[in-house]
């Protein structure tokens, strides 16, 4: 197989992984949903071999089980599971704001701001599908303008996990407005260089995040 040929197949995979991975954290499949192969390849109009790859690939993520001579299980993120990765995300996005205030461009800063800015804007008109958008993206910024490829893959998956849980919440109560207020206090702290109170200000952030989920109830969301 030509260098090409493998990066195709590499790229098809990833197109499929993706695809099921999106459909199994957006709650579309539920938990020990059998995946066939034959129905998937249709759908997504290829053939059985990207499917099983993509599967074998989440099984290695803890997103499917695989039982030999059956067939893919959907293993659906738990209660249990949300409740300790906000556990360690509020460790974990500390980390992630000292080492931003100590590696951010200038041009980083311009990007985070400007998310801010139209995260203020969107929070006082009610558009909360956006403020989804951009909370996802405030924290994406964050994650790369800490300088740290490992940081950025393991919070970016950990964002990815909780994302039917930060939809269904982000309008609860009065949160919009005080996460919005929460991120501005954050990227002041970083464009300030202040490591320290970026690091107390983003565990705090994931900490008023999880009191929230608390008050609404996993019960309804999971």
């Amino acid at each position: 197989m030509s260098d090409k040929q493998g990066s195709d197949r590499y790229s098809l995979r990833g197109k499929v992984y993706e695809r099921i991975r999106e459909d199994i954290l957006s709650g579309r499949y539920q938990q020990d949903t059998e995946l066939k192969e034959a129905a998937i390849g249709a759908e997504l109009g290829v053939s059985r071999t990207p499917v099983r790859e993509a599967l074998r690939q989440l099984e290695l993520e803890g997103l499917v089980h695989i039982i030999p001579n059956r067939g893919a299980y959907v293993n659906m993120i738990t209660a249990k599971d949300v409740q300790d990765i906000y556990v360690i995300r509020s460790m974990l996005e500390g980390l992630c704001a000292r080492w931003a205030t100590e590696h951010i461009t200038d041009e980083q800063l311009e990007d985070l701001e400007e998310t801010l800015c139209l995260s203020e804007y969107h929070t006082q008109k009610g558009h909360y599908e956006k403020l989804y958008e951009l909370d996802s993206l405030f924290h994406e910024q964050l994650y790369r303008a800490a300088g740290s490829r490992i940081l950025n893959h393991v919070l970016s998956d950990f964002h990815d996990y909780v994302k039917r849980v930060r939809r269904k919440t982000i309008a609860f109560q009065d949160r919009p407005v005080k996460s919005t207020r929460e991120h501005r206090a954050i990227f002041e702290a970083v464009k300030a260089k202040d490591a320290d109170r970026a690091e107390e200000l983003a565990r705090e952030h994931i900490k008023h995040t999880i009191e929230n989920i608390q008050v609404y109830g996993l019960d309804k969301i999971l």
